[in-house]
């Protein structure tokens, strides 16, 4: 059992109370997912240089001594807003390069994510101290995914928090489980697709990803997922553009969802729901079985 929470914000001059809207949404899934917790904000402004968010998951954090060390190896213009163990590096540098330098050089460093509107934190203990711990209530965005997870088939690690993501601007949060990943990652490994963890809702983020960059949309590409991810799963998945919702054929796992003409909010349950502005008047509804919701801003 796990909460997912997502928030769209249709106008911009909502942008600046995605943090304090969405915390909230994060605790009140608390009693869902007690041991770890992430969000995956995506700013408003697509930024020129790469954002990659950053993660020290073994040792102790020195963000100065990474920086001199990217420096030396990769000459060029990298800036590093740091918030203890997890860090944002802007740069002009290749994602490539980037992540061949860390296993190199810096292998107690996680690439948590990469692309040029997502920022990405995640850390193990309670949804409402992790948000403390990294600011959450102050994020400004457009959109963000959320997660609290009850870990049932991997370590409680933060690497293993949800959201997961591949490829750039584009993450996933999951609630439920699936029984074949590891079917799913000898798929995907022969191409190259390489996995950082053995957590199964990887597995789901990595096949969607691939399938768009082989040239599917979003719908497309979870088309084929009712084909190859067997399980039970409500996915809530965050792109540059936008959130995509979808629950598998037997709708074993909760959602509700919250329209109003300010935003588009989603959850696990209403309670996460209950304080947004203008809830009381929102069209509520449960998505449906094996259908896909997408919503962009206008």
């Amino acid at each position: 059992m796990c909460g997912i929470v997502g928030l769209l914000l249709k106008k911009p001059e909502w942008d600046a109370r995605l943090g304090e809207l969405l915390v909230p949404m994060l605790r009140g899934m608390t009693e869902r997912g007690p041991d770890s917790a992430g969000l995956a904000v995506f700013t408003s402004a697509e930024s020129p240089a790469l954002k990659v968010s950053l993660f020290q998951l073994e040792g102790t954090s020195d963000w100065g001594a990474f920086m001199r060390g990217l420096q030396a190896a990769l000459p060029g213009e990298h800036a590093l807003h740091e918030s203890g163990r997890h860090a944002v590096l802007t740069t002009r540098a290749a994602a490539d390069a980037i992540r061949r330098h860390i296993t190199a050089a810096a292998p107690g460093v996680v690439l948590l994510s990469q692309g040029h509107r997502i920022e990405l934190y995640k850390d193990i203990g309670a949804p409402g101290v992790i948000a403390e711990r990294y600011g959450f209530a102050g994020f400004s965005g457009s959109h963000a995914v959320g997660h609290t997870r009850m870990a049932t088939e991997s370590a409680v690690t933060p690497d293993r928090a949800h959201p997961f993501t591949a490829g750039e601007d584009f993450c996933l949060v999951h609630n439920g489980s699936l029984s074949n990943p590891y079917l799913v990652r000898r798929k995907l490994e022969p191409l190259g697709i390489h996995f950082d963890t053995d957590n199964d809702t990887e597995a789901a983020c990595r096949f969607l990803e691939w399938r768009m960059r082989e040239g599917d949309g979003i719908e497309a590409a979870i088309e084929r997922g009712f084909t190859e991810l067997d399980g039970f799963f409500t996915f809530l998945i965050g792109t540059k553009n936008g959130l995509s919702l979808v629950r598998d054929p037997f709708a074993c796992k909760p959602a509700i969802v919250a329209e109003t003409d300010d935003y588009v909010a989603v959850s696990s349950e209403f309670r996460s729901l209950a304080h947004l502005p203008g809830v009381s008047g929102a069209k509520l509804f449960e998505p449906q079985p094996r259908t896909i919701y997408h919503w962009e801003r206008a």
